[in-house]
């Protein structure tokens, strides 16, 4: 699935490769391609591959066994594939012993080390970079890495999508991106292999809608659009499996950047970025909203937010959807009012609260 190169100079494969990711069916999916290309070099199909350890077992994972098949050269065969299935169990001790190994890797062997869920180790991933290749198996955290990271996917897929299926496929799968993968043989199945596929023949195959990033929600409140705020308010909640706390965080994150730079001798984005503790990116959204939003939506912003923390914490017997619902509605409704207006729509709502 990644277009990054797996290969050597010369064309042999590296003797370490490290396949991690957030999203277990990502990993699974790249671990899958990457051992279907090591195993099209030979045609005898003699390459040993060994497997240790596997997600969601009790047993640790023993490293001897690992290091001892490692070090031991193929026989009847040009290499064998080492494969660490659930590279994130290992204590420090066993990825010290693994780096250990790397410094010196036998040419003959090729190990492949998938973490899921968790963070890679920093060492195995450092060393693995100087040795061999690391595979991320999900985009980068911005709209942009996942727009790229879509389109290199389909180009080397089975079937061809239109520009207008592609967007639909992407808005409509979210962060769900390991589902991709099966609705493009589902469509080649359906179609044939290289078949050009619109939304009418896309539609059919997309099933349930994805979550998504957190960042289209505030987009969408921050342009004043209700419906799609509302929309992706239900995202989240639904197939992104957020907690109404989690949601309530994501905004006082984003208003709480605001009222920090409300007011601040802050000239770009950089300045945004270190008063905030964001990146450059989003540092210079807040500073742009928070400069069209003016003082007195700012801070009714907040305090409609500290309302909403206390309803969701039981003080009105509302279900968290509709608390969540309420407050979206009203930050978006807040968004869209003329500046100066914020005193007057927080008299209306303080009298209307139950």
């Amino acid at each position: 699935m990644s277009a990054a190169p797996r290969r050597r100079a010369d064309g042999t494969p590296h003797p370490v490769y490290v396949v991690h990711g957030d999203d277990a069916g990502l990993v699974s999916q790249e671990l899958t391609a990457l051992l279907d290309e090591l195993g099209r070099d030979d045609a005898s199909g003699l390459t040993p591959v060994e497997e240790y350890g596997e997600p969601g077992k009790d047993d640790d994972l023993a490293i001897g066994p690992v290091l001892d098949a490692c070090r031991t050269p193929p026989f009847l065969a040009d290499r064998r594939i080492i494969v660490v299935r659930d590279g994130g169990s290992l204590d420090a001790s066993q990825v010290k012993e693994l780096v250990a190994y790397l410094n010196g890797p036998l040419d003959t062997t090729v190990l492949v080390v998938a973490v899921s869920g968790r963070s890679a180790p920093a060492a195995l991933v450092k060393a693995a970079r100087t040795a061999g290749l690391v595979i991320d198996a999900a985009p980068a955290g911005t709209a942009r890495a996942r727009s790229q990271w879509f389109a290199e996917q389909l180009h080397g897929g089975p079937v061809r999508l239109d520009a207008a299926a592609t967007a639909r496929i992407e808005e409509h799968l979210g962060e769900d991106l390991a589902r991709l993968e099966g609705i493009l043989a589902t469509l080649a199945s359906a179609y044939g292999p290289g078949a050009r596929i619109g939304p009418e023949q896309l539609e059919p195959f997309l099933g349930t809608a994805g979550g998504i990033a957190p960042w289209d929600l505030t987009d969408a409140i921050d342009r004043g659009d209700g419906p799609g705020a509302m929309a992706a308010l239900g995202r989240l909640l639904g197939a992104g499996e957020r907690h109404g706390l989690q949601v309530l965080a994501t905004l006082h994150r984003h208003y709480g950047a605001m009222l920090r730079l409300d007011g601040a001798d802050v000239a770009d984005e950089a300045g945004a970025a270190a008063l905030t503790g964001m990146s450059p990116y989003p540092a210079k959204k807040a500073l742009l909203q928070a400069r069209r939003l003016g003082h007195e939506r700012v801070a009714r912003a907040i305090t409609l937010l500290a309302d909403a923390d206390l309803d969701l914490r039981g003080r009105v017997g509302w279900s968290p959807e509709l608390v969540l619902e309420v407050l979206v509605a009203r930050l978006a409704q807040l968004a869209r009012l003329p500046a100066g207006t914020g005193g007057a729509a927080a008299s209306r709502h303080r009298a209307s609260r139950p």
